[in-house]
């Protein structure tokens, strides 16, 4: 009886790969710059491909282990962060013949930073880019809310908010620990943003029917969601400076953080409880002794 051959199975070559899919990172992260003449094309050609590689190819995960890959993945979260930054920077230095081309160059950059939101938490190496986004974050606002910019850049306005909720999302269900204090600076920046622009937005949309920039229901929801979840995870008194901030505020429809109002009181009450529970325990025990 003639015996079957099994076929071998061809073992991967992880060299070759993992060059596939740092060569893919550079250009979908613009490391080396523009490539003329494709340009946007490469890009977002080498983005599909990142996207690809971390979907349906099991080896990604190996090689996202290698350190020369995260390496990359980490300088080009710190390019494009930067690159987003100095655009956004140049918006108060331009001309308003110049804005449309800054604008859509910016809005490049916002596009290359939601695909990092979605593919960055596959490679375990989301904390790069929210700890980069922490930090860069009162410089961002600081520009967005300057008075030339005012009354344009809606879309822009929209944009960050929905990058921030990405952040916040990280950080307050847990996917990405930072220390407490980072968390309480990170909610203190964008809470006070977010509760201006929802009641703007909103009468902006009123005020013109054909106005389509705003939060629309799941966004609002998925913030008020990561704020409640975020403000549970601070220190005591930084939830409470937090929420009495909230309560006193004319905006305090939204975001509703009544969720964690609560929370916080009935912890409150229990950690007195357990405070006087255990201070008259001392004391009999003082009496007795």
């Amino acid at each position: 009886m003639a015996s079957s051959k099994i076929p071998s199975i061809k073992p991967v070559d992880f060299s070759a790969t993992k060059d596939i899919f740092v060569s893919a990172v550079r250009f979908a992260m613009s490391i080396e710059g523009p490539c003329l003449p494709f340009g946007d094309e490469l890009r977002i050609s080498a983005q599909e491909q990142v996207d690809y590689m971390l979907g349906e190819d099991g080896d990604t995960t190996i090689i996202m282990a290698d350190d020369e890959v995260q390496s990359v993945v980490r300088i080009g979260v710190c390019n494009i962060i930067h690159s987003f930054e100095m655009d956004l920077s140049s918006l108060l230095l331009d001309t308003t013949s110049e804005l449309e081309g800054v604008y859509n160059r910016i809005m490049k950059r916002v596009s290359d930073l939601e695909w990092m939101c979605n593919a960055l938490p596959k490679m375990d190496l989301m904390k790069n880019f929210v700890s980069n986004w922490a930090t860069s974050s009162s410089k961002i606002l600081g520009i967005i809310e300057d008075k030339k910019l005012d009354h344009v850049m809606w879309g822009l306005k929209v944009k960050l908010i929905e990058v921030a909720c990405k952040v916040l999302e990280a950080v307050g269900y847990g996917s990405v620990i930072l220390p407490a204090q980072c968390r309480v600076q990170l909610l203190k920046t964008w809470f006070p943003y977010v509760r201006k622009m929802k009641p703007l937005l909103d009468s902006k949309a009123i005020e013109d029917t054909g106005f389509c920039y705003k939060m629309d229901e799941d966004l609002c929801q998925a913030i008020e969601g990561a704020m409640v979840s975020l403000i549970l995870t601070l220190p005591s008194n930084d939830q409470a400076d937090i929420l009495a901030d909230w309560i006193k505020s004319q905006e305090v429809g939204y975001p509703d953080l009544s969720e964690a109002f609560e929370v916080w009181c009935y912890r409150t009450k229990s950690a007195k409880r357990r405070l006087v529970e255990g201070l008259d325990g001392h004391s009999d025990a003082s009496i007795s002794s």
